[in-house]
This record gives C-alpha cells, structure tokens and sequence, in this order.
C-alpha cells in the first residue's frame, strides 16, 4: 500500500481502501461536491469538508514527496548522498525537517565559514571538534598559521576553525529539531511599543505584551504582525539563552578533543546563527498557522451567508442609501428582474424627504412591493427612519431587512455587472443587487469575490491565493448543495456548478437563449465543450423544472434513475405520486423492507438509496428553506433606545475568535464576548454561525466609542 495512503487513513480515522478511492477520484477529475454526494458508497459517507481536508493534505504529502526527491538527487550530484542521509530523508514528517537535512549540502552564499574553509582551517576544525584525546588549541593551531592564506595568527586560525564548527552545529539537522521543540515549548513572543511614549491606537493591548508561543493566539499573531508593518511595533521570540545554550552544548561539546574552545564556538554558533533563524522559523510557524485558523473561520463564517434563507417570489425594493449621490432605488419582481428604478434624496431636507416618501409610496402600490431591502452603508439610519415613515404611510403590509452591501460596489463597477445591467449606472446596480441579496443571497453573493463579502478577520494580510482557494470551495459546495435551476440561473451561478467551466456556463447559457429552455437534463449534452465527463460531474447539481420526468427536477442523478424508478416500485409508487407529492410513507414503507436489501433490489449502494428517498419525498427542495427565515422589520430602535438588560432577538452577523457580532437593529453590531457565550466553549464557532437568530440581553452601550457589548446569557 502506498505510504500517503496509510498516512491519510491514520490522520482522518479512515480504512486505507476509502482513502485510496477518494485519491483515485480525484486524480480522475472528479470535484469535490460530485465525490460528497454522489460516490457515498466508495469512501464510507465523507462530508464535503473532510474531502477538502483529505485533498489538501494530499497536495501537501506530494510536494513533500517531490521535495524529497530534489533533495535527494541534489545531494547525490555531490556525491554525497548515504544509505543513511537517505533514509533519513525518506522518514522526514514536514517540509522543514526536510530542509533542516539539506541544509549542511545547499549552496550558501560565501560565509565566514566558506572564508576560513578557503584559507585550509577545515582540519584545524575537525581536529578540535572531534571525539578523541585533548588537544591544546593554541597549539593544534600553530601549523596553520601562513600570512600567504591570510592567517596571520594562532588567533585569526582559531577563530576561522571556531567560524567552521559554529556553521556545522548551526547546520545540524538533530540540534534545530530540539531548538525548534524547546522554542514552541518554552519561547515566549514578545511584542513593545516602538516609540517610547507611543499614541493611543488600536494596536495599545500590544505595547508590552508577552505570551507563551504554544499558546499565543491566531488574532494577536495577525494584530501584532501587522503592527510591526504600520511600525508602531517592535516584536521578537524570546527563549531564555542559557537554557538554550545548555541544549547545544550538551549535543556538541561531550567528548570533543578541545570542549572549552568547542563550548565557546557552540554559544557563537547559538547567538549568530541559529537564534535569529529560529526567530524567523517561530514568527513564520505562528503566522502560518493563525493565517490558517483566520482562513478557516472566513469560510467557516462564509458557508452560513451564503446559505441564508431566501425571501422567494416577492416583490422587492432595494435601497442603496447615501448623502450627495441621493438614495438609489431598484424595484425587481420575484424573479429578481428589474421592474423600475430611481433617485432620491431623503437626507437633503425635510421636504426631499416628503417627495422621497411620496414617490417611493407610488412604486410601491404600482408594483405591489412586499419587502424593502436597505444597504448597511452610509445614510443607512436616515434612509431607515425615512422607510419606517412610508411604511406607516402606505398602511403597512410591507416590511423592510437591513442588508450587508459588503462588495456591491465592488460588483457594481465589475464587467460582470455591465454586461448584465448595461443600461443603468453603477450606483442604480448596486440597488438591484441589495434587493436581490434579500430575495437569493447565494445567486447574487457568487457574483462577487468572496473575499470582498467580509466574514472574516485581517483578510487582507491573508496569502491571496489560498485564501481565494478556500473561499472558492465554500462557494463550489454550497451552489451545489442547493442546486441550481438550468433554465434561469446566471453564468455567474452556473459556473460554480461542479463539472463547469466559465466557458461552459456561457455556453449553456447562450444554448437557451437561442434553443429556448432545457426540456430534459439529457438536453444538457447539447451545450458545446459539455461532454459526457462534465455531464457526469454536473447534471445532478442542474435542475430542469421543466422537464416531463419529474426526476429531472431532483438532486436524484441520471446514473441512479433506474434505481429510483426500482425503489418506487418495491414501496408501492410510481412517478406521478412524486409529482403529486403523495410519498408521505415512502420512508417508513423503505425502512419496513430494509435499506440494505432494497439497495440490493434497485443496484445502487444503501447511502444513495437514503438520499434518493429524501429527494423523491420533496423534488425541488430547497435546503435553505429549513432554516430559520430571515429577521423582517417594520419599525426602527436606535442604540441610545437601548438600556442595560433589555431583551433582544438579533442575526449573527460574523464569527471571530474572541466572540461573535450580532446585528440587533440599531447600525451598529453588539459583541457577545466569548465569555458571555451561554456556555464554556474553546471558540465561538462550536456554538454559533453567520445568519442564526438568537436572543440577547444588553450590558451596556457606550455611545461614544459606538460600541455595544451583548450577553446571550440570561440576566438573574
């Protein structure tokens, strides 16, 4: 069995057969939603994130793989390469260990060690460094001495043998292991104010602060990275140097022919080489890894966004607040199409405002406008208050949804947008697009770049691209764990779809602008560049409403088709009770016969059997329905309406590491520290995500600093 296989299986808690078939898979082309959903029976039922997980650590494992082999065969064109150096390589876990092996055999620039080897002090250092009887230096040095190589004295060769022995213990593979051991143990990350009587800022908590690197957190790594940036920083990792010195002594200095001179040169070795390397090891480990943990936790944040319930088939306004530009407005039907729009100015004066609520008022009662979506930016308390006024106006019967407008103008002044909304300027599109995030936040949120929808914390100081890569994923299985209608979705939508291609989704797309609608998912293999393997990885994912087979319109995919046709026979049904949605028993009638067995009958394994019964029971089925509806309101609180211990229902708008934000309608976001969680948990995520409702008690409101601090754990 192969090595990366079994270590695969040994770190995810999975059978080596399971690990190899996902491998298998994906060398194959198959998507990572596709493998979740539709090849169960092959790795034992993984869910999407544990399949990302598996792939990552799969891409690591093979450029591990492959730095192996550079090292190895490096080594060898200098003729250099052991039996044992080579096993030795072969068993490095990481990357670094694998440099740590290399590094006595890299080509350096010229150091003060290459200097003395140049002048022939190499044996002088062999000579003193080895195990063997005690030699004197002063006098194992004096053959050495030649004015002609530049070594004027038993000095300058002694120091040349004591440069040479400083590099190879900074160079030894087994030492920077056991440093790098103690450093993550014992070493302490340190950060100082830069100036001596620095400014307040928000980087004060970092002034003088020290913490313990093993338990330094992702955050404060981020925060006081980017305040050694801004400057206002000083930061360094600090180990106790005798503690340090005592480690490289005790692995160098035991029998070697001149051990005081041998000691002194491994104290040099410490305080000029491997210190400040170790330093900038530590600092690029804890940064690594807090950019890790902030980039799990945007897509941790991202997933639930993306997945908010959609305020489906209602008439929409959207308003894209401001002061000099006025208060843009777009009206869309259910469908998301775009019935009128306009500009107004309800910040310019109380009569714009009048004329802003009469002429809002008429759009309203001319298109039948159910819902109201306000952007969260600039003006968006006055443009508020202004719609609380006309909704009173109108008699009610309309409600209204404060909407985060993160990346709208980001969308708005994209290509995408103008070839989509060529007729209207910028400003009139980011409308459109707030009024369709109320009506589908996941078929207008993939328009934009997930980084720019602003989930997450120091997204900006992330590694660009593997961020983008992760977002991407969220992106991918949340489109697909929806699905997605063939027949009306956006390019945009289409081509997150597995097994498409932006080219592909165009082309699809400009296939039903000139066929007409799909009928049938058959149809699908139409669409030039869409072959059989991009069918077999999408057309599950692709609804056709449409479609005379009711299957069509199901997450049920072509392959199992005659599975499920089989099932409903076994159970009693046929095809036309899943379109008259007669299957209320189809669950129980399955279970009475025996999953295992029936999945026998219909040819298809118990896993997939289980899904085809959910999706025969509710075709069409939108998982985002499930989920608890979005917070609509109809009149507006400000923060200074709020007093300490008021109860309040909110919508947790981001996770992050000491706490979560939650919107309770008053424009600014109250914290619900960590410690204010209703019970113990070692991060917030365990307990919370984007988009949940939940009922919060006020502590206190500091008006000033725009600051509001929120309990979730009930007053006494």
């Amino acid at each position: 069995m192969d090595p990366m296989i079994e270590t695969l299986a040994q770190e995810l808690g999975r059978t080596q057969q399971q690990v190899e078939n996902v491998v298998k898979l994906i060398d194959e082309g198959a998507t990572i939603p596709f493998i979740a959903r539709y090849r169960k029976e092959l790795h034992g039922s993984m869910d999407d994130q544990l399949l990302r997980q598996l792939a990552d650590r799969l891409q690591y494992l093979r450029n591990l793989d492959a730095r192996k082999g550079e090292v190895k065969s490096s080594i060898e064109n200098q003729g250099k390469l052991t039996d044992e150096l080579s096993a030795a390589i072969d068993a490095a876990a990481t990357l670094a260990e694998v440099e740590d092996l290399y590094r006595p055999y890299k080509q350096k620039r010229r150091t003060r060690a290459t200097i003395a080897r140049e002048k022939g002090l190499e044996p002088l250092a062999r000579l003193l460094f080895d195990r063997g009887p005690a030699v004197v230096p002063d006098q194992a040095a004096l053959p050495f001495v030649d004015p002609e190589k530049g070594v004027e004295t038993v000095e300058d060769a002694l120091q040349g043998a004591s440069d040479i022995i400083a590099e190879e213990i900074s160079d030894n593979a087994d030492i920077r292991k056991e440093l790098r051991e103690l450093f993550l143990r014992r070493g302490m990350l340190v950060s100082k104010a830069a100036q001596k009587e620095p400014e307040d800022s928000v980087y004060r908590l970092y002034y003088d602060f020290k913490v313990p690197v093993g338990k330094a957190q992702g955050y404060q790594v981020l925060a006081i990275n980017r305040g050694e940036r801004e400057e206002i920083l000083k930061v360094s990792v600090e180990l106790d140097p005798e503690t340090a010195h005592v480690a490289v002594r005790r692995m160098t200095v035991p029998g070697a022919a001149a051990m005081d001179f041998v000691r002194a040169a491994a104290d040099d070795a410490y305080d000029r080489l491997i210190e400040p390397s170790m330093e900038r090891e530590i600092r690029n480990t804890l940064t690594d890894q807090a950019n890790e943990g902030a980039i799990h936790m945007f897509a941790l944040n991202l997933k639930p966004l993306l997945m908010q319930p959609p305020v489906k088939g209602k008439v929409t306004m959207g308003l894209d607040p401001g002061y000099r530009m006025g208060c843009k407005v777009a009206v869309v039907d259910g469908t998301g199409k775009v019935l009128d729009t306009t500009v107004v100015y309800p910040t310019h004066g109380q009569r714009q405002k009048q004329e802003c609520i009469d002429k809002l008022s008429a759009l309203i009662r001319k298109y039948g406008v159910e819902h109201i979506a306000i952007g969260n930016g600039t003006a968006s308390r006055e443009t508020e208050q202004m719609t609380v006024e006309l909704i009173r106006k109108v008699g009610g019967g309309v409600s209204y949804m404060i909407v985060s407008e993160a990346g709208a103008s980001v969308y708005s002044a994209s290509k995408l947008a103008a070839e989509e909304f060529p007729q209207f300027d910028v400003n009139l599109r980011s409308a459109v697009s707030i009024a369709r995030r109320l009506q589908d936040p996941l078929a207008e949120l993939v328009k934009i770049d997930p980084k720019a929808i602003g989930v997450g914390q120091y997204q900006h100081d992330m590694p660009q691209a593997r961020l983008g890569e992760t977002l991407d994923g969220v992106v991918e299985d949340c489109v697909n764990a929806v699905g997605v209608d063939a027949n009306t979705a956006s390019p945009s939508l289409l081509q997150r779809v597995s097994g498409l291609t932006a080219a592909t989704a165009k082309n699809l797309v400009a296939y039903r602008e000139e066929n007409g609608a799909f009928t049938t998912r058959k149809q699908l293999l139409k669409v030039p560049k869409l072959g059989p393997k991009a069918f077999e990885q999408c057309a599950g994912f692709l609804r056709v409403p449409e479609s005379k087979s009711v299957l069509d319109n199901t997450g049920v995919h072509p392959e199992s088709y005659a599975a499920a046709e089989k099932l409903l026979s076994q159970c009693g049904y046929t095809l036309e009770d899943v379109k008259a949605g007669n299957l209320s028993e189809l669950k129980e009638k399955a279970e009475a016969i025996g999953l295992e067995r029936l999945a026998e009958l219909c040819g298809a394994g118990a896993p997939t059997l289980a899904d085809i019964i959910k999706e025969l029971m509710k075709p069409g089925r939108d998982p985002r329905d499930e989920l608890p509806p979005p917070i609509l309101r109809t009149d507006v609180m400000e923060a200074k309406d709020l007093k300490p211990g008021m109860e309040l229902q909110g919508t947790v708008r981001n996770v992050i590491d000491f706490g979560v934000f939650v919107d309770i309608g008053v424009h600014q976001d109250g914290l619900v520290h960590i410690s204010k969680l209703p019970r113990r948990v070692r991060h917030p995520s365990e307990l919370l995500t984007v988009g949940d409702i939940v009922t919060v008690w006020v502590i206190e409101v500091d008006e000033k600093k725009k600051r509001i601090s929120l309990t979730m754990k009930k007053p006494q």
